[in-house]
């Protein structure tokens, strides 16, 4: 039993649903290895046993001869302190709303446990899920698992901290400029920004395709396993998606190799990129070249999607912020109120431009798309850094304007629509993750997640997760 926080959330569902584990057993097990490792990383910033156990009981007393085959059984999970689950605090890392308590449960909340889940507490992200390291006013910083002296990114870095040392087999995340997929490159687990509307939204926000909620976990199986529960319909939101979707779950057990996949460092928009990284990306490329994939250095042409990207990340800081602002300025860290006065200082014809220029942009990659299978790049310009550096300025020397300029390489995808799948690539020589973003055309999941799983299984990287804090 004290070895279950070891195996994948696969596995663990495998046990549950042979009954040879009960729920309770492994939230035994999750409340163990969080008292054991939570000490030293701050992952898990609230917890809700009672409700966790509760939750179990009924579950344990349901037939589930009828299940979907993608129910969880009773598995434990890690839900981001952004996402509201009925009776259990949510602060969103922010002194506003340090002792809020939600009220009823966010819809991607109440598809997983409808679906078996059961949620055993909140994960730590910063304020208001602004910003590429995980800390915040109420709960400080989360620590990197690999090296407790480095940040977890963010701003799901709660999230990926927990599945990296084990103290759950799934958590959810939410990305917008790179939320999952950079916790995910710092902590070597893996995690997928799906197509907007694959996983329904009914939070207040303009309906962009900017933000979206996707899955993370410690390796593809368990990826799509979780996108399973979490993508469909639902009529609150006129962005999701009508209809069956195929099994991801059946997708990722079947790994498909690329046949024509293009590599950049750069997307052809980062100023610069760490020389680590690049050899690191680098060299993940190589090797499919080698196993007989053909890749090519290419790139969609993404000259003006640092540009469309930020204005309107800065409309969409006016929706989230701009009343709150009002009342509680003095309560706000200093780059959300930059962020959220810069959204108001740009003018209709702007906005306008910007989602106008998007549309081309999509349009564009999606018609690049048509002579690539995939898109490989790295997921950040930079390596790991320290956990008290609220941001990096500069790499290699070059400077960065803003605390998102290090960001780049994943909001540039944002910009696209593109689903894609962050995916552990290797190691700096200091032993430090670093990541790989694989890209597919727009709606590609089910065939992205089986690439994804191909080019996992070919990179084998070495120790994977999950690990002891150190």
């Amino acid at each position: 039993m004290r070895e279950l926080w070891k195996i994948t959330a696969t596995q663990a569902v495998e046990l549950l649903k042979r009954r040879e584990v009960t729920p309770l057993e492994l939230i035994d097990v999750a409340e163990a290895r969080i008292a054991a490792t939570n000490p030293k990383i701050n992952a898990f910033v609230t917890l809700c046993y009672e409700r966790a156990r509760e939750h179990a009981q009924r579950i344990m007393k349901e037939k589930t001869t009828d299940a979907p085959p993608h129910y969880l059984h009773g598995l434990p999970i890690g839900v981001k302190d952004g996402t509201d689950v009925a009776g259990v605090r949510c602060t969103s890392g922010s002194r506003i709303y340090a002792d809020r308590v939600a009220p009823s449960s966010d819809v991607v909340v109440q598809r997983l446990e409808a679906n078996g889940a059961i949620v055993i507490g909140k994960t730590n992200l910063p304020e208001f899920a602004a910003g590429g390291n995980t800390f915040n006013d109420v709960f400080g910083a989360t620590r990197n698992p690999w090296d407790l002296r480095i940040s977890a990114s963010g701003s799901s870095g709660g999230s990926a901290a927990a599945l990296a040392s084990g103290q759950v087999w799934l958590a959810t995340g939410g990305d917008f400029g790179g939320s999952i997929r950079t916790p995910s490159s710092f902590c070597s687990i893996t995690g997928l920004r799906p197509s907007p509307g694959m996983v329904p939204r009914t939070a207040k926000q303009p309906f962009s395709p900017l933000s979206v909620e996707g899955p993370m976990a410690r390796n593809v199986a368990d990826t799509a396993l979780m996108f399973d529960v979490e993508a469909g319909w639902h009529p609150l939101d006129p962005l999701s998606q009508v209809g069956p979707h195929p099994s991801f779950s059946a997708a990722a057990a079947q790994p498909k190799k690329p046949a024509r996949v293009a590599f950049s460092a750069d997307l052809g928009v980062a100023r610069a990129v760490d020389r680590e990284v690049r050899g690191v990306c680098r060299a993940a490329a190589e090797k499919l070249s080698r196993d007989g994939v053909t890749v090519e250095e290419a790139h969609p042409d993404l000259a003006d999607a640092e540009k469309t990207f930020l204005t309107l990340r800065g409309s969409v800081f006016i929706a989230r912020h701009g009343e709150l602002l009002k009342k509680f300025r003095h309560l706000y860290k200093p780059e959300i109120i930059s962020n959220t006065e810069f959204g108001l200082s740009l003018k209709p014809e702007e906005v306008v431009a910007a989602e106008i220029a998007q549309g081309e942009l999509i349009r564009r990659t999606a018609k690049w798309f048509e002579n690539y299978d995939a898109l490989l790049c790295p997921v950040i310009t930079c390596v790991p850094f320290d956990v008290n550096l609220r941001y990096p300025t500069t790499v290699d020397g070059v400077s960065f304007d803003g605390y998102m300029g290090y960001l780049i390489l994943t909001y540039a995808i944002t910009a696209t629509a593109c689903p894609v799948v962050s995916l552990p690539g290797g190691f700096t020589t200091t032993g430090l993750p670093i990541g790989l973003q694989l890209v597919g055309p727009p709606r590609s999941e089910a065939r992205l997640l089986a690439m994804a799983s191909y080019v996992e299984s070919l990179l084998d990287v070495k120790p994977r997760t999950p690990i002891d804090p150190r």
